[in-house]
């Protein structure tokens, strides 16, 4: 792992590292030097690791938690080169929408190609960021909507770190097998009017998983219109299966 820049402003430590190949950021608390929670944030498509939304609960996860976050640039997002293959089956996805298919199945099976790459990635950067004496080995939760939750189901499936998790406007397309080896406590955000994934399919992807503890939050409006109080349930949230 090694750290590229560093910055601090308003109490938050920002890092930029790269991992290998893979770009990242760790926000800590200014000063920070023990044990402490660590929420791994995953980005949406087409954006990156420091995306507005991304970048405002990370800051506020820091600054109201005393949390450590890090985020990673997922393949072709980002700081990251751009994959020949993904651009091939994006073309050819938006060639077989304009003749009529479904989005959500093409979304669906792009995302789980993807996975195939990221869960690994993402364990490695838990990895390299818990052996920081400022982050250190704590409890650690998953965050990501969208794009960020279909790889996120996959990944917390994976991951035994992982204690809490918020996930949401995605599907179960993809994603029912490894929803189904999740148990820790979720919060699952549903926008009620979502032209990309199909109410039907993220209530089916709510309903399996197999935790004893989730809720489901559904709120009117399009896929990328969540409610800004929702930031206020997340930080309740892990704050209490964190902190």
């Amino acid at each position: 792992m090694r750290f590229i820049s560093e910055t601090s402003s308003d109490g938050v430590r920002e890092q930029l590292f790269t991992l290998g190949d893979i770009p990242g950021v760790l926000w800590t608390p200014e000063g920070a030097v023990a044990t402490r929670p660590l929420v791994l944030m995953g980005h949406g498509g087409g954006q990156h690791k420091k995306a507005p939304d991304v970048l405002a609960r990370a800051r506020r996860f820091v600054t109201e938690c005393g949390f450590a976050v890090v985020a990673v640039d997922v393949p072709a997002h980002g700081d990251r080169p751009k994959v020949k293959e993904y651009d091939r089956i994006a073309t050819e996805n938006q060639a077989r929408v304009e003749a009529g298919e479904e989005l959500a199945p093409l979304i669906a099976d792009f995302q789980a190609l993807v996975a195939r790459q990221t869960v690994p990635e993402w364990r490695a950067v838990l990895d390299a960021v818990q052996q920081l004496e400022h982050v250190g080995a704590g409890p650690v939760g998953y965050w990501g909507v969208s794009l960020g939750c279909g790889l996120g189901v996959p990944f917390v499936a994976a991951e035994p770190r992982v204690r809490a998790a918020v996930l949401g406007l995605g599907g179960v397309l993809a994603s029912a097998e490894a929803a189904a080896r999740i148990t820790v406590p979720v919060e699952f955000l549903v926008q009620w009017d979502d032209e990309r994934v199909p109410r039907v399919q993220s209530l089916a992807l709510f309903d399996a998983l197999a935790s004893a503890e989730k809720t489901l939050h559904a709120n009117p409006g399009k896929h990328g219109e969540i409610p800004a109080f929702e930031l206020e349930s997340t930080l309740r949230f892990f704050a209490r299966h964190l902190g």
